[in-house]
């Protein structure tokens, strides 16, 4: 069966069919799948039952996988999952869902602002591959936003204004925001903010692209009411309906998405029930910042 590509939504998103990924793909399939993400910033794998080595091994199809660590709050051995495989269900080393006063619990809830993986990092993330191993039965779908029609969609004086801007990214930004500040020192140090343009060029097209994220907590030289006015406004006007693909996940799919052109949030469920999602991570070429 050839690739077959259904396009999910007129700014975002596609839907492919006629590949299975438990087994090793070509460097055609390759060329095939990287043009595509390009194109639509989210693809859509229905129907892949992998693990966790199957998706190592697609994943590095695209890249070598972002070292996680410094992005979480958890210790080396209380890693659910093997090295490369980055934890983002609900789920304690028990395979049972976390108390609600469980404090990776609480840290995990700013997955459901937007953000952009590892934007809080010197050099952030180029594509998340997240694979669906038991979803919830109500909620938690995920919402991705197209940051490059958002940027072309700007007057020219708004591009003007905040085209040579650079913002400050930490995660004690985005779980700030949910009240989450008990940071142990350790933590403040792994957290310390870094510098990203807020208009970033993405580096395989070359397309200018909003890079916005909840872990943008302040703008430099700019100060603190007026910087987070602005990214709000940049927000609202980058998640409108029109730029936004809502995931409704089922149990095998797996959508891999481009972190340089899109920004995403997963929606409240039911936490009491579990939900095993499994994210790698293609680590990015350079800062961008030079």
């Amino acid at each position: 069966m050839s690739l077959s590509i259904e396009t999910l939504n007129p700014n975002i998103g596609a839907r492919l069919r006629g590949i299975d990924l438990t087994q090793p793909i070509d460097r055609g399939l390759v060329t095939e799948i990287t043009s595509a993400i390009d194109e639509y910033g989210i693809l859509v794998f229905p129907d892949q039952y992998i693990n966790d080595e199957q998706q190592r091994a697609f994943t590095l199809n695209f890249g070598p996988l972002e070292d996680a660590s410094g992005g979480h709050i958890a210790k080396s051995d209380e890693n659910r999952l093997s090295d490369g495989i980055i934890d983002v269900s609900n789920l304690g080393m028990d395979g049972k869902p976390l108390a609600k006063d469980n404090r990776h619990h609480l840290f995990n809830l700013g997955n459901m602002l937007w953000h952009s993986d590892s934007s809080f990092r010197t050099i952030p993330a180029a594509y998340s591959i997240l694979s669906a191993r038991v979803v919830n039965p109500v909620g938690g779908n995920t919402e991705f936003a197209n940051m490059r029609t958002a940027y072309d969609d700007l007057d020219e004086h708004s591009k003007s204004e905040i085209e040579d801007l650079i913002c400050e990214h930490s995660l004690m930004y985005s779980r700030g925001e949910l009240g989450f500040l008990d940071f142990t020192d350790e933590e403040k140090e792994m957290f310390k903010p870094v510098r990203q343009r807020l208009v970033r060029e993405h580096p395989r097209t070359g397309a200018k692209t909003l890079f916005l994220s909840s872990h943008a907590g302040s703008i430099v030289d700019m100060q603190m009411p007026m910087a987070r006015i602005l990214l709000r406004d940049l927000t609202e006007h980058a998640t409108q309906p029109k730029y936004v693909y809502v995931h409704k996940w089922q149990a095998g799919d797996l959508v891999m998405w481009d972190n340089q052109q899109t920004m995403h949030r997963v929606r409240r469920y039911d936490q009491s029930q579990p939900r095993d999602m499994r994210r790698t991570t293609v680590a990015g070429l350079a800062p961008t910042i030079g």
